[in-house]
């Protein structure tokens, strides 16, 4: 058992379900929101405030400062507070109450921007207060998950390994795109030592990344309104784009499964899903592992409720009250 002194000590990286007898499909899923930010994205935190103390960016009386939809901003609000730092979170609407009051909790302060940027939509308004705010005052350090090496780094070191070290006769690797560190760190490293293996990316339609046009996305986690700096296209052998509703269908089916896994979580499940019925239906021989990010509790209010869900999605989801709390 360990036994930790800070938060940030602790990753559960050793725990994947096997989805074949759920999906009908060889689907292991590498679950990363057992650690004490609730998602993957407590490595990446952790990478860029270390390496930012290392250079020091970061010292006695800074103030971190980040753009977040959720999950990154939990995580620096957990590391944050167990280093003495105060920490800010510059979010927009979408951003869950739940995560919202999350972060509060831990000490940090949450701006919440209202107002799209006519090109760049919520994304470039959040961008440009955080910049805004550096401007005014020399405390403020910007981790900028966005263009950060130190992002893709964290998975290079810890994820992928890990993956390689389980399954060393892996065919495929699914991975969500957000800032797209996970997915280039993974797919870097595989490149480097097991080029056969098949990277797909997993992304939400209305995202920019892969060159579809924009459109409003309600599901925070995966997709960006502005194409990520880091992205390196060449290192992606293909990708799945995933309209929201297949998001809740996958989560909803899992939660009546008793997985109750978050929405970025669905989008990679559904992305997944969509190939490997193409590709893979019926085979034995072959072997997946889908990275999921994050577990369900912020999207209680969200995501796994029924009049969210009715509100916001309409006649799009063809979903009745039995299948919004059971399998679809």
């Amino acid at each position: 058992m360990p036994v930790i002194s800070a938060p940030q000590e602790y990753n559960e990286d050793d725990l994947y379900v096997d989805l074949r007898s759920s999906l009908g499909l060889p689907l292991y899923l590498k679950c990363e929101g057992f650690n004490f930010s609730g998602s993957i994205k407590q490595k990446a935190a952790l990478e860029m405030i270390e390496a930012a103390e290392k250079a020091g960016r970061l010292t006695d009386g800074s103030v971190i400062v980040e753009s977040s939809s959720g999950n990154l901003g939990v995580a620096l609000s957990t590391i944050a507070a167990s280093k003495g730092y105060r920490f800010v979170c510059v979010t927009d609407s979408r951003c869950n109450a739940a995560t919202r009051q999350l972060m509060e909790a831990l000490g940090a302060e949450v701006h919440t921007v209202g107002a799209p940027d006519p090109e760049g939509g919520l994304l470039a308004a959040r961008l440009a207060y955080v910049r805004a705010l550096c401007d005014s005052d020399e405390r403020y350090v910007w981790l900028n998950q966005y263009v950060n090496e130190d992002n893709w780094r964290a998975h290079h070191r810890l994820t992928a390994p890990h993956i390689a070290e389980r399954f060393p006769a892996l065919d495929v690797l699914f991975v969500g795109a957000g800032t797209t560190g996970t997915l280039m760190g993974c797919a870097r490293w595989y490149r480097e030592h097991r080029p056969s293996v098949r990277i797909v990316a997993v992304d939400s339609v209305g995202s920019v990344t892969f060159g579809g046009p924009a459109s409003p996305r309600m599901i925070p986690g995966l997709g960006a309104g502005v194409r990520p700096p880091l992205f390196d296209e060449s290192l992606v052998d293909d990708a799945v784009l995933v309209p929201e509703v297949d998001t809740l269908r996958a989560c909803h089916r899992m939660v009546g499964q008793g997985f109750l896994f978050g929405g970025s979580t669905g989008t990679v499940i559904a992305g997944a899903t969509r190939w490997l019925t193409v590709h893979a239906a019926g085979r034995d021989d072959i072997t997946a592992v889908a990275i999921s990010p994050d577990l369900g509790e912020r999207y209680l209010d969200t995501v796994y409720r029924a009049d969210w869900v009715r509100r916001v999605y309409g006649a799009a989801l063809d979903m009745d009250e039995a299948a919004l709390a059971g399998p679809v």
